[in-house]
């Protein structure tokens, strides 16, 4: 290799690696496998939070899994908090066995939110609006469904969780 061909071959493998080291920097932060957090504190916060219209009451534990039809090679456990029904309002945190598994909750997760979109449309129309601007997301192990009033109050809650 003469010196301008081993120049062009240095050139292009630092700006190689430099790209690969900048493109890692775009990773968004924690959603990959080390967010830890509690579901049921930030279920809670969730549910104080973002919802103005009723008041949530938190579900049992042990009702959750078949309440969302999550599998229990994947449910790992989590917390929900549902209104009266009067609103289409709830927040459900559900930690998963292994982060691979968020995106069978996320599916599951939607499944409900379509569901109970039909549903609400036959008696409390202004409620769907509330369902289609759900926020669904997963980060880690963990996925969140929140149906609220206040969505951007939500996403700075998920935010600062990692989310």
């Amino acid at each position: 290799m003469d010196h301008f061909s081993f120049r062009k071959f240095c050139t292009c493998a630092a700006l190689l690696f430099t790209c690969l080291f900048l493109l890692t920097g775009c990773s968004g932060g924690k959603k990959g496998g080390d967010v830890t957090i509690d579901p049921a504190a930030l279920a809670k916060e969730l549910a104080e939070g973002s919802v103005t219209s009723e008041a949530l009451t938190e579900m049992a534990s042990s009702m959750i899994a078949g309440s969302y039809y999550i599998s229990d090679d994947i449910y790992a456990g989590g917390s929900a908090w549902k209104g009266t029904g009067a609103t289409a309002c709830e927040v459900v945190v559900i930690e998963a066995k292994e982060a691979g598994k968020t995106g069978d909750v996320e599916s599951k997760l939607k499944e409900h939110v379509a569901s109970q979109s039909d549903l609400y449309a036959s008696y409390a129309p202004e409620e769907v609006e509330k369902l289609d601007k759900a926020v669904l997301k997963s980060a880690g192990k963990y996925t969140v469904l929140c149906v609220c009033d206040d969505t951007a109050k939500a996403e700075e809650i998920l935010k600062k969780a990692g989310f």
